[in-house]
């Protein structure tokens, strides 16, 4: 096992104990939860796939059966188990199996190709894989068994919904003896993350800090027994892991799980599961309000929508509540360091999502800081910080980028920008990290220009996000040509080479003879951001 630090050297003692006495953090491991609601419930359907179920009993019983078929691969405590699946039901018994062995769950997004899977892989060292055979013609088993070459710590492949080496079905073990249960506070989770850098980050965290998350959301929400949670969002994403799988299983809901979002589908979804919540990114509600037809589609059920991800127009907001009457529509903002940041609840006025993206919730504390760390008056942008019960312990193996997350007095910044209120509502207004985030997801600007300043056309490169009324963001690349100009196809052709997803190749480019620059020679991105937004702005 590779030493991570633990939740003492993170923590102060006095935080560790105010927690607890909080009921922030909780002594029962993921295992007990789910005994107890097995217990209390066991014949109620817990998540379903649209192909497949499971109860409460189902999901207990298959994740204890998993983990001695785990354990017999040789999984044991603080090993990682890399999880690369669609939002199946097996993901459930995957990651409570893995739990209830204190291995670390590392959870990889379906869209990620060979480039940012071995990256993953190797960074963390996992032990284990488990992945399907084949999702949307792309054969992820074939990925993963290429891969293995350059990962000397993966012993184990699992195929799910089909064949390979070892089939998941053939895992399950009944009856094996497992050693005790693991502490809420050992590692649960690491979910990697792209922001300024090239590579991404795996945030570490335990089940306490990302369940102080998910309990907080329900409080806000008044989430509870009846509640159906709809979930688009992929469960091998922090939004998706959160709110899909631990926030229902903590209150004893239900969750319904969309393995390929499609707004159509999605409105026959809901009304035939009787779906009541969801958390998604921004995009995910216009798209469904866009495809609403009120003569076909029935939104009775839904009483609750929380956008998170990017800020949310307060024309959806608007919108939604003339669209749905009965559903309240909120704001959330986090990120995977710290899960939620800031909310709105069932009790801020319902302009609130429309104007802010929350505040802080209960045992969290949140400023407004400058570059030396110290708190700016209310209205004044700066950088957002978080100190709470939903931190991470540590960017897994790096205590550099880890150690500069702080300001002096232990707050951890975001490098995102925002402004507070007079009554501690927090507006992000941009940020300092250079992502683009389109439809949710964090698509890093360097590790797109790294790889495209080896085009043997490209002299320069920089790549900004530009504005789009469905996603939030798409990639937009700036290009100094060496000789022949290329093209956008010349451009996409080669990041396919490399194994870059298909939701992070630009979709725009443009041509300059030299990029903007400042007198230290750093690309002055925001004149490019202006110059892209002014382009694809209707006059």
């Amino acid at each position: 096992m590779t030493h991570a630090i633990s939740v003492h050297d993170r923590y102060a003692e006095a935080d560790i104990k105010a927690f607890y006495e909080a009921g922030f953090w909780r002594p029962e491991g993921l295992s007990a939860l789910l005994d107890g609601q097995a217990e209390a419930r066991g014949g109620k359907v817990f998540v379903s796939d649209g192909t497949s179920e499971l109860t409460y009993a189902d999901l207990r019983d298959q994740a204890l059966a998993l983990a001695g078929g785990l354990a017999g691969l040789g999984v044991g405590h603080g090993d990682r188990v890399a999880v690369q699946l669609p939002n199946w039901t097996e993901f459930f018994a995957v990651a409570a199996a893995v739990s209830r062995l204190g291995a670390v769950l590392v959870p990889i997004m379906p869209i990620y190709r060979a480039e940012e899977v071995g990256y993953v892989l190797r960074h963390s060292g996992a032990k284990a894989a488990v992945t399907c055979r084949e999702f949307k013609g792309f054969d992820h088993l074939a990925m993963f068994t290429a891969l293995r070459e350059d990962c000397p710590d993966l012993a184990a492949i699992v195929a799910v919904r089909g064949d390979g080496d070892v089939r998941l079905d053939d895992l399950y073990r009944p009856g094996a003896e497992l050693g005790p249960a693991p502490s809420p506070d050992d590692g649960f989770l690491i979910v990697y993350t792209s922001g300024t850098t090239a590579r991404p980050k795996g945030c570490f965290h335990t089940l306490n800090t990302v369940r102080a998350s998910a309990a907080a959301i329900a409080r806000s929400v008044g989430y509870g027994e009846d509640d159906v949670q709809f979930g688009p969002s992929p469960v091998t994403h922090s939004t998706g892991l959160a709110t899909s799988f631990l926030l229902p299983l903590l209150t004893g809901a239900a969750s319904h799980l969309m393995e390929a979002w499609d707004p159509a589908e999605a409105w026959q979804r809901i009304a035939k599961y009787g779906c009541t919540a969801a958390v998604t990114a921004t995009p995910f509600l216009q798209m469904l309000m866009g495809a609403y037809d009120p003569d076909r589609h029935d939104a009775a059920s839904l009483r609750l929508w929380v956008c998170a991800g990017s800020p949310i127009p307060g024309s959806v907001v608007r919108r939604a509540g003339e669209q749905f009457a009965g559903c309240r529509v909120l704001s959330l903002y986090g990120r995977s360091e710290n899960f939620l940041t800031t909310m709105c609840t069932l009790d801020d006025a319902p302009d609130r999502s429309a104007t802010s993206d929350g505040s802080a919730i209960a045992g969290a504390s949140v400023t407004i800081v400058d570059e030396l760390g110290e708190e700016v008056p209310r209205g004044t942008q700066g950088d957002i910080t978080y100190r709470g019960p939903s931190h991470m312990l540590e960017y897994y193996r790096d205590p550099e980028q880890t150690a500069a997350l702080f300001t002096a007095d232990g707050r951890s910044r975001s490098g995102d920008l925002g402004v507070m209120d007079a009554d501690g509502y927090v507006r992000v207004t941009g940020r300092l990290k250079d992502i683009v985030i389109r439809g949710g997801l964090n698509i890093s600007a360097r590790e797109l220009e790294e790889l495209l300043v080896e085009h043997p056309r490209v002299a320069a490169v920089a790549v900004v996000g530009m504005p789009d009324e469905r996603l939030g963001e798409r990639v937009c690349a700036y290009v100094v040509p060496a000789g022949e100009p290329p093209s956008l196809a010349d451009l996409t052709d080669y990041l396919r080479s490399k194994d870059v997803a298909t939701p992070k190749l630009p979709e725009r480019l443009e041509l300059l003879d030299e990029l903007p620059m400042t007198a230290t020679g750093k690309v002055r991105k925001h004149v490019l951001r202006d110059d892209v937004r002014r382009k694809v702005t209707p006059k």
